[in-house]
């Protein structure tokens, strides 16, 4: 098979790091496998291994025509069988699919809230998946939403995967005290939801004894970060919460932590969970998209209603108050991690699922 992963952008966000995951995963496994960036690069692609091919298309509009050829003449070149469009990308890959109509696309769809939108907010993709051989998604809600309105009825849950390998050297040392860092590793901007995870730090009084709380994610310097800063400023707990913006070396940031956070509105598959896992995190999260299948509540974590500042605080007191649930819960989730959400169980459901 020749494949290559298309996507808008290499910032670090979800749909980006399983491109990046994936093209990566199978160039040890399919004869070609590329990754093309269509409109921006990013901290991303210092993750793209040496032996993916990996394209920057400079997409500058909606309908660039320099940008449909270059990623034709890549596609010829290559002999591509099958465009792997993540997200907003499969607009470009129909455009060219239209002079090259014997190649497939393949869109994955990572949008957690469009499981609650309509049809007519997503009526382009509706009428251009009649151009797509199959649709992949991250979690249940979505595999339903696309069945019942794409005019493409192939549709096909993959898991996402993380892998265990370490490849970026330490850079980044946490404040606060081992043993009592709260990590939340997710960018700054909604529905990430990260002001209910503020509410109940200072609510709880964890900065009374010594828990500290990490943001890391990119920083957009929008109305939405300056809510955070505001907060934790009109607060004074500028010494118990800390931005880092955007890291490469999330395994080592990971590895100084004792709780993993996730605190989202809205989610599809957050790969977060997955590396807080592999990490050996105690984790508390939200109970939305597929979180609930990934994290079993009082088995392997424990969960609560977004919308909730009492679930929220009474979940993340509990973890914090109990080092033997922690050790417990984090044991459990890595456990579980590895056997069902392993680059190795997931890339061989991905392959099957090409053919």
């Amino acid at each position: 098979m020749r494949i290559v992963q298309l996507i808008d952008s290499l910032d670090a966000g979800g749909a980006e790091r399983m491109a990046v995951n994936y093209a990566n995963a199978l160039a040890g496994k399919i004869t070609f496998s590329g990754l093309a960036a269509t409109r921006k690069e990013g901290i991303l692609k210092d993750q793209v291994h040496s032996d993916v091919s990996y394209f920057f298309l400079q997409k500058k509009r909606s309908i660039d025509f320099s940008a449909i050829l270059r990623l034709r003449k890549y596609i010829l070149k290559n002999q591509i069988e099958i465009v792997h469009a993540h997200s907003s990308s499969f607009f470009i890959a129909v455009l060219v699919k239209l002079t090259l109509p014997k190649v497939k696309i393949v869109w994955h769809d990572h949008y957690g809230t469009r499981a609650k939108e309509s049809k007519k907010e997503n009526r382009v993709l509706i009428f251009l998946s009649r151009f797509f051989s199959s649709i992949f998604v991250v979690n249940l809600q979505l595999e339903a939403w696309n069945r019942k309105n794409m005019k493409c009825s192939n549709v096909i849950f993959i898991p996402n995967f993380t892998s265990s390998e370490n490849v970026f050297d330490p850079e980044t040392t946490l404040k606060g005290i081992n043993g009592k860092r709260i990590v939340f590793l997710a960018n700054l901007k909604n529905p990430k939801n990260h002001i209910l995870i503020l509410k109940a730090f200072l609510e709880l009084k964890l900065n009374e004894s010594d828990w500290s709380l990490h943001l890391v994610g990119k920083d957009y310097f929008d109305a939405y970060s300056e809510v955070l800063k505001e907060f934790i400023k009109l607060h004074s707990l500028e010494n118990h919460i800390h931005l880092y913006g955007a890291k490469n070396d999330v395994k080592h940031i990971l590895s100084q932590a004792a709780i993993g956070v996730l605190s989202s509105t809205e989610e599809g598959f957050p790969v977060t969970l997955l590396e807080y896992g592999l990490s050996n995190l105690a984790v508390v999260s939200t109970n939305v998209g597929y979180c609930p299948l990934v994290i079993k509540n009082e088995v392997n974590g424990l969960l609560f209603d977004p919308s909730s500042i009492t679930e929220v605080k009474e979940q993340l007191l509990k973890m914090i108050k109990d080092d033997l649930l922690r050790q417990k819960m984090s044991d459990s989730l890595k456990q579980s991690v590895l056997e069902n959400y392993s680059e190795e169980v997931v890339i061989s459901k991905l392959i099957t699922a090409y053919q």
